[in-house]
Formats: structure tokens, C-alpha cells, sequence
């Protein structure tokens, strides 16, 4: 990827540049916990945007994505945005810099990246973190912390790309180090390195391919469902709250809103449970969580689907050591921890058994956790 990002930008700008990059990331634990107060478990993997950059002394950014085989011009201003969606998160970047006080200046850029789209990695979360780092490293000398660094990306996302995202992505992208998962504690952004570096294990990603059109808002009412429940409670998010409590007021409220509070009460102390296996080496309680996981955003927050239900069972079959959902939910991908000498007779079995019931292959990705964004030598 490298040495054709250097030839495509001697080809259109002539000379080089510096490198950078960022990288994808996983969650292995912690779902629909960062909008409840409590803990995620990111860690960035070794599938990266990486781009060669280079100031042109002007005021216009001019930027070729290899991937898309597409070219973008734009100066710097609020009004320049390009009409490109892609080139969109390099421009957010930019304005989100300069809101801050920042210094960018015009550059030429050339990207390409290996995050597979639409798997739930986000590869949007890895091209903002690649361009914030280094405008950071060629414009502002790093001035910029890291944390802000991961907040202009969510910026991005919030003011030019119409998502309204959480942290964790970009978080992952700029903090990440190789051979360590973070816990980031979303409501006091706090953070703590733990290892993870199995030598028995490895982490295989099953992408469904399916992504299931939802004709409500699933996400908003899963969310207003956890409000309600902390209201009840007189708290401000479910972080407080114990299943002592939640098990108190249950004749006050809803079923569905029993069992939306009941995973994300559960799911917290999951990953606290998950973090101290970790410093033990312990990896066989690592899987026996996940799977816990997958059964509570399968029966408790119904976030599931056929497909990924299906996908799990087959890891189980399998004796795979750990599975569950990795996102949102309603499609993409599974995590699966699994023993290196299960490894091969595991894929060949879930690529056979899905193909033959839903019609197509689902796509599999190995994943080693990696560093985050960096300036590569």
C-alpha cells in the first residue's frame, strides 16, 4: 500500500511527502454502554488508513483517494466544503482544527486504506484520526493533545458528516497501542491499558454482509428506554444503577424497559469482569462474557438478528472460546475469540453452514490489535 501511495503522488504532485496513518479498531466488550455513562473496551487493529501529505505552500488542500480513484480541490474557508462525502471528513478535520485556534495551511495528500467498509471497524474513524495527526504534526508542531485530536474527529462526524457518534471510534484510533485493549470510561473519559496479546489465541471477525433496513428508529428507543428506567431511579444514567435497584422498581415500569436497563446494568460489570480475566490471562472467562453479551443484545436489548444469531450458535458448535455481535447491532459482524488450532476448521465450517443456509459467503477478517495513528518512518 506504501509504494503505491508514493507512486501515485509523484505522479500527481510530484516529490514526496511524510507518511501517516490510523487504524480500524474493534470493541471486545461493552455495547450501548457509552450513551449509559459506563465503560467501552476499543482497541485499534492492523487495518489502517494511510496517507503521504505534504504542505504546498497555498491555501487549497488538494487530496486523491487511490480507493475511490477520485480527486478533490477545496480551500479552507467554511464555504468551501467539497461535494464529495469522503473528502468531507478531511475538510471537517481541517475547519475543526482552525475552530480550535489551530494553524493548517494548504497540502497535498494522497490516501489508501485496507479497514473493510460497512464491517463496523470504522474506516471513517481512521481517516479523520490519520489527517487530524498529522496536520497536527506538520502545522502545529503536536500541540494539539490527543484527546482533542480524537474530539475534532467526532466533530467532524457531528458537523460535516451528519453522524452523531460517541468517542470511542476516534478515541481507539489515536490512542491505540499494539498488543493492548483501553477501557474508557465515557463519562469521565478516563482511560487504562490493558494486555492483550493471547499467544493461543486469535480474534477473527465474521461479517455477515447483511444489513437490515429498520423502518423505526431502534437506536432512539433503546436509548429512551435506558432514560426512562434512570429517571425512575433518580439517577442521571444506568452507570449508577445495580440490578438491586432496577429489580425494586420493576412493577413501575415497562417490560421492555426492564430488560433494556437489565443488559446495560449487566453489561456494565461485564467489562469490568472481562478487564480483570485480562490481567489474569485468563481468556477462557474473556469468551465465556462475550458470549453472555451476545445473548443479552440477542434477548434483553433486541439488537440481534436471524443471521448473527446464527452465526453465534455455529461459533459454540465450534467450541470457539468467546462470540457475541460487534456494533450496533441488526447486521455486520461477529467477534469471535478463538484457540489458533481451531482456527482454520472454524472459518471453513461458518463459511460452509452460511453460505448454504442465507445464499452468500460471509467475509472474514483476522485482526491482531495494533497501533493507533502515527507518523511511520
Amino acid at each position: 500500500m506504501k509504494k503505491k501511495i508514493s507512486e501515485i503522488f509523484e505522479e500527481r504532485f510530484g516529490g514526496h511527502g511524510t507518511f501517516y496513518a490510523s487504524a480500524g479498531r474493534i470493541n471486545l466488550i461493552g455495547e450501548h454502554t457509552d450513551y449509559n455513562g459506563g465503560f467501552v473496551f476499543p482497541g485499534a487493529i492492523d487495518k489502517v488508513i494511510m496517507a503521504e501529505i505534504r504542505p504546498n505552500d497555498t491555501m487549497t488542500v488538494r487530496v486523491f483517494s487511490i480507493d475511490l480513484n477520485e480527486y478533490a480541490e477545496f480551500g479552507l474557508n467554511e464555504d468551501d466544503k467539497p461535494a464529495q462525502s469522503w473528502a468531507r471528513y478531511i475538510f471537517g478535520v481541517c475547519r475543526e482544527i482552525l475552530k480550535r485556534g489551530g494553524v493548517v495551511h494548504g497540502f497535498d495528500a494522497v490516501f489508501a486504506g485496507n479497514v473493510p467498509l460497512g464491517a463496523g471497524l470504522s474506516s471513517s474513524a481512521a481517516l479523520e484520526s490519520c489527517f487530524a495527526f498529522a496536520l497536527n504534526d506538520l502545522f502545529n508542531d503536536n500541540k494539539i493533545d490527543k484527546f482533542e485530536l480524537a474530539r475534532i474527529g467526532q466533530s467532524t462526524e457531528h458537523n460535516y458528516c451528519g453522524v452523531k457518534c460517541g468517542i470511542m471510534d476516534q478515541f481507539a484510533s489515536v490512542f491505540g497501542q499494539k498488543g493492548k485493549l483501553m477501557r474508557l470510561d465515557c463519562r469521565s473519559m478516563e482511560y487504562e491499558y490493558f494486555p492483550f496479546n493471547p499467544e493461543d489465541y486469535e480474534l477473527i471477525l465474521v461479517d455477515s454482509a447483511v444489513k437490515h433496513e429498520l423502518v423505526d428508529s431502534p437506536y432512539n428507543r433503546r436509548r429512551e428506554s435506558c432514560e426512562r428506567v434512570a429517571r425512575r431511579l433518580g439517577i442521571d444514567t444506568l452507570r449508577d444503577a445495580d440490578m438491586e435497584m432496577l429489580n425494586k422498581v420493576k412493577s413501575d415500569i415497562t417490560a421492555e424497559d426492564y430488560f433494556r436497563a437489565k443488559f446495560v446494568i449487566e453489561e456494565k460489570q461485564r467489562v469490568l469482569d472481562v478487564c480483570d480475566a485480562l490481567n489474569r490471562g485468563d481468556y477462557e472467562t474473556v469468551g465465556e462474557k462475550m458470549y453472555e453479551t451476545h445473548a443479552g443484545l440477542s434477548k434483553d436489548y433486541e439488537v440481534s438478528c436471524e443471521e448473527l444469531d446464527y452465526l453465534n450458535d455455529i461459533a459454540r458448535e465450534c467450541g470457539v472460546t468467546g462470540s457475541r455481535i460487534m456494533g450496533g447491532g441488526f447486521g455486520g459482524c461477529t467477534i469471535n475469540l478463538v484457540k489458533k488450532d481451531l482456527r482454520d476448521k472454524f472459518v471453513k465450517t461458518v463459511v460452509e453452514k452460511f453460505t448454504l443456509k442465507y445464499g452468500h459467503a460471509p467475509k472474514i477478517y483476522d485482526v491482531i490489535i495494533s497501533d493507533g495513528a502515527s507518523k511511520l518512518e
